[in-house]
């Protein structure tokens, strides 16, 4: 376990979980040791966790003076940690009341923030107050529970000005989706991680001036998340969605299904959405209530690409072809719903991932772009290219599903063990399409106006070589050409792929 001295001698004690790039996590509580944050939802998979024990609480020292555990006192302490880790600049996440130190922080050090993410944060430090009528009607989400009507008495107390540990206690289950065993593990560590002594200081009087702070944060440069739960009492989307709107960088998600630990009630939806806001190669847009993360390549001002991938894969397999046509093209690679870091909402369709397609297309502003669409997301392309002509400027489809019943049908499939990059319930629900196609398909491929360029694999594909043929013929104008690779063209043969763009005029 190691440690370090802050400004005032301080011993403080910090955990590191998992591996790469360090992510400097601060526990809410206020004042609860760093150990519930666990591996944040598996976010240590793709980080090394600093998890700070805040002074007093977990396998930190007590302070000398009890008045240092105001929180715009404990700010030095966050970046004495980033000195001794040897950091230039820090990603920070901070949760539930750790939200005011960030911000007290960020407002003191903006130059030694790269990234800020702020998970169900508090308002205090920016004089947001708590809006009671608004946390009631979060709370009235979870009526049906057997819970609902003790937890609200406690709750409506604890709103009044009255707060004790039995209160608080009773209150508890509010604070997760579920009120599982899983949930009530997690509740009962609570009491004995949190320095009682400490919280009663921390919001003490003096701690926030958010006349100083507030300009502060409106010029912060550093980019900031701002995640909520949907069901949060504590901080309720609407404060969070408040807070974003301080920073003139700003992110704003909401985790559907998820109160004030977002991590405990589902881990992925969690990981992905930070994951994706830290990874400097990923950006994120919102389409139709989805966040669809993608990677940009090649001059802004150049002629623009989109490329969709194909089921159970994601942007990152365009990765070779992104960077071939980067030379004289803005490429964009996006993932669909359900897959890579995009949200998993766990409904899935043709039509829906269609949508996805039309959605990023809307948000980046991107009509008149070359679509390339591979396998289900050559799919999506020439369904959008059917409903929406003159949108897509040219289309390429490359091994997609033709709009004929698969003879023999596919049978129902099993799911691999283990962690899947891709929401597996969208491999049945695709399968069932694949059997059973809008039988108005076929005719609405003569609906496509734009230049179309159909790509097959050859006789190892295990697409119907016939069927794509007979649908370069369908579509008015379309070209067809084959390159023997299988289903997997822009992967096995790159450069005869880029070479079919170029004679496309892409």
């Amino acid at each position: 376990m190691p440690t370090f001295h802050t400004y005032d001698g301080t011993e403080l004690a910090y955990h590191l979980v998992g591996e790469g790039t360090p992510l400097i996590c601060l526990p809410g509580g206020p004042m609860r040791a760093s150990t519930y944050f666990g591996t944040l939802g598996g976010l240590a998979a793709h980080r090394q966790l600093v998890l700070l024990d805040l002074r007093g609480t977990g396998d930190s020292a007590a302070p000398d003076d009890p008045a240092t555990y105001r929180c715009d006192r404990q700010a030095e302490d966050v970046e004495a940690l980033r000195a001794h880790l040897g950091l230039e600049r820090v990603d920070l996440l901070a949760h539930s009341a750790a939200g005011d130190l960030a911000a007290l922080y960020a407002a003191r050090h903006p130059e030694r923030l790269r990234n800020l993410v702020l998970v169900a944060p508090t308002t205090g430090a920016t004089g947001i107050p708590v809006a009671v009528p608004e946390a009631r009607e979060a709370a009235a989400l979870r009526c049906s529970e057997p819970w609902y009507e003790d937890a609200l008495a406690a709750l409506e107390e604890i709103w009044a000005g009255r707060m004790t540990g039995e209160l608080r206690a009773r209150t508890r289950p509010f604070l997760y989706a579920r009120w599982d065993a899983a949930a009530q593990e997690h509740a009962a560590g609570s009491s004995a991680q949190i320095n009682a002594e400490a919280a009663a200081e921390y919001a003490a009087e003096g701690a926030f001036d958010p006349a100083e702070t507030v300009p502060a944060l409106r010029a912060l440069e550093a980019p900031v998340l701002v995640l909520a739960g949907e069901y949060d009492t504590v901080t309720t989307p609407d404060r969070a969605a408040e807070l974003a709107a301080l920073f003139p960088h700003a992110e704003f998600a909401v985790q559907r299904g998820a109160a004030h630990f977002p991590w405990t009630d589902d881990a992925g939806a969690f990981a992905r959405t930070v994951e994706a806001f830290l990874d400097p190669e990923v950006h994120s847009v919102r389409a139709g209530g989805i966040r669809l993360a993608h990677r940009v390549w090649g001059d802004p001002a150049a002629p623009p690409v989109v490329l969709a991938h194909g089921r159970c894969g994601n942007s990152g397999d365009w990765a070779h072809i992104a960077a071939g046509l980067a030379a004289t093209h803005r490429v964009y690679a996006f993932d669909f719903r359900g897959h890579g870091l995009s949200d998993w909402p766990g409904r899935y369709s043709f039509e829906l991932f269609r949508d996805d397609l039309h959605g990023f297309l809307e948000a980046r502003n991107l009509a008149g772009a070359t679509v390339v669409g591979h396998s289900m997301g050559g799919a999506a392309a020439y369904l959008l290219a059917e409903r929406h002509p003159g949108l897509i400027g040219r289309l390429v489809i490359e091994e997609a599903p033709p709009p004929f019943p698969l003879d023999p049908p596919r049978p129902a499939p099993e799911r691999p063990a283990g962690e899947l990059d891709f929401d597996w319930p969208l491999v049945p629900a695709i399968d069932a399409q694949l059997n059973d196609p809008d039988p108005a398909g076929p005719e609405l491929l003569g609906d496509i106006t734009a230049p179309t360029l159909i790509i097959g694999g050859g006789p190892s594909s295990r697409i119907d070589q016939e069927d794509l043929a007979w649908m370069a013929r369908r579509i008015p104008g379309a070209e067809h050409v084959t390159i023997d690779a299988g289903h997997l063209v822009h992967t096995e043969r790159p450069e005869e792929f880029l070479a079919a763009l170029r004679s496309f005029g892409i």
